[in-house]
């Protein structure tokens, strides 16, 4: 999986309309935590276009006046009107111990059931794998070829490989829907043959 860098300065607890202020200079304020590790600092915005702006899952390296963590991002906070970046907490990571992480859903190939007129409904675009960081997938790709219309891929269909998947198996994760160009023709097709005499 793909690393980031994202580095950034020592903050104390600052009030705020401090806080707005360092946001308005293009800062954002940031926590990192765990393994005994609690340290409140600033990064500038434009370092989280790779990180906060992508589906795509990330390890992340935190450099905090040369101090370097191993994270993941954990949560990320918007402004409710305007979308403006407000907040990013990350959790330190070690190789030793598994983590939660989204990660994103790729469909490969074109379905049979889509070149016969149905059409591809993909209802997760991630899913939340537990798993140690070196066995933590960078996508979970998926061959959609053989779908035919009115069948899906459920989380029981993918493949596991040292890491578990946090959703029910049965839940699905895309669907070709028929179209109503697709139920006419069934519809006159099963009228057609209703009305052929028997012999």
């Amino acid at each position: 999986m793909k690393t980031v860098e994202i580095i950034g300065f020592k903050r104390a607890n600052l009030s705020k309309s401090e806080l707005n202020r360092l946001r308005m200079e293009g800062n954002i304020p940031c926590v990192i935590y765990g393994s005994g590790v609690n340290e409140a600092f600033t990064a500038p915005a434009i370092q989280f276009r790779d990180l906060v702006y992508t589906p795509e899952a990330r390890f992340v390296t935190v450099n905090i006046e040369g101090k370097l963590y191993q994270a993941i991002k954990q949560d990320v906070q918007f402004h409710p009107v305007n979308d403006m970046l407000m907040h990013v907490d990350f959790l330190i990571i070690d190789d030793k111990s598994p983590i939660k992480l989204n990660i994103p859903v790729k469909l490969k190939g074109t379905a049979s059931g889509v070149l016969k007129g149905g059409r591809m409904v993909q209802k997760l675009n991630h899913v939340k794998i537990f798993a140690l960081p070196k066995d933590m997938p960078e996508k979970i790709e998926l061959d959609v070829t053989d779908m035919e219309v009115g069948k899906s891929l459920r989380i029981s269909d993918i493949p596991l490989k040292n890491f578990q998947i946090l959703k029910t198996p049965a839940v699905p994760i895309c669907t070709v829907e028929a179209t109503r160009a697709v139920k006419e023709e069934a519809t006159q097709a099963a009228a057609a043959v209703a009305a052929t005499p028997s012999k």
